[in-house]
């Protein structure tokens, strides 16, 4: 079905080539493990299980890492009306409805496709923006459900996740099993290393354009529906300030799942983090949405419901 949220012709031509790319450089890859390590079978079922548990259970792996729940209505009714009334706009399936319990001010959303989807928003952002706020927020992860680019990110992040954990394997495996082994089984291991670290960073690459781009994509499709940009530039603004105070060391295990948030937890110093970023500037954000804002005739003054 169909969603209203305004469709993204270029977001969809990213989508497709980010994950033909990453599908030819799986199969050279998985090519290379086998060739290696001599066992097809090994390489292939892993990879199978693996890329099957990272797309049928996403959700609930990423709500577990962010401490997240599902809530009903009579627990957060304000969320839910929200959720609703943007569902009923946009002409969507509602998502599951969930909170985290963290300050950090914040929210994703994750899922295979707009039926098997979860929105979360943090208990810190639910205390931080005015209602017309959370509205745009909330608007911006629904478009990422409507757009599919959640699922095609997790896929996509499953290569590297692999080429990681490959990484791993043979690291300790050489560590703690090099008395045992003869010199052409150290020259595998490190080849296969040496091919799971440029896969690795490949797909880095790859990911990181995409999510720079659809995060713009879900900004534009978010201010069109609500048709207040002003709104979503204050959440972005107040939140964006916000995750700067929060302490460091909170937000080391937040930064692994940024591809996935409204917005990145980089800290008080970012440095070259930005250049590498999963997210477009918030300046370049800002701009976006002026630019919407202008055309759009908007004369809502931000933050007012």
């Amino acid at each position: 079905m169909q969603s209203r949220f305004q469709t993204d012709r270029r977001l969809s031509v990213r989508m497709g080539t980010t994950l033909f790319l990453l599908g030819l450089l799986y199969v050279a890859f998985v090519a290379v493990l086998i060739v290696l390590l001599k066992s097809w079978v090994l390489v292939v079922v892993v990879a199978a299980a693996l890329l099957g548990a990272q797309y049928w259970f996403s959700d609930r792996i990423a709500l577990y890492a962010m401490r997240g729940r599902v809530v009903e209505r009579d627990e957060y009714p304000r969320l839910h009306g929200v959720i609703d009334r943007l569902c009923a706009t946009a002409d969507m399936p509602k998502p599951v409805v969930a909170v985290a319990d963290m300050d950090m001010p914040n929210a994703f959303a994750t899922g295979r496709n707009p039926d098997n989807a979860v929105v979360c928003v943090t208990t810190g952002l639910l205390r931080r923006l005015e209602p017309a706020e959370l509205e745009g927020v909330l608007a911006h992860e629904l478009s990422h459900v409507a757009h599919k680019d959640v699922a095609v990110i997790t896929v996509a992040s499953f290569l590297g996740v692999i080429a990681g954990l490959v990484v791993r394997f043979a690291f300790y495996s050489q560590l703690f099993g090099g008395g045992r082994r003869d010199q052409n089984t150290a020259v595998v291991f490190s080849a296969v290393m040496g091919v799971s670290a440029v896969v690795y960073m490949v797909s880095f690459l790859l990911i990181r354009a995409l999510s720079r781009y659809r995060e713009l994509a879900a900004d534009r499709a978010a201010a069109l529906l609500t048709g207040r940009p002003s709104v979503l530039a204050s959440a972005l603004t107040k939140v964006s300030g916000d995750i700067a105070r929060i302490p460091t060391k909170d937000l080391r295990t937040a930064q692994a799942f940024n591809a996935f948030y409204f917005t990145p937890a980089l800290g008080d110093h970012p440095g070259a983090a930005r250049l590498l970023s999963t997210h477009p500037s918030l300046e370049q954000r800002l701009a976006q949405l002026a630019r919407i804002s202008g055309e759009l005739g908007e004369t809502a003054t931000p933050g007012k419901a």
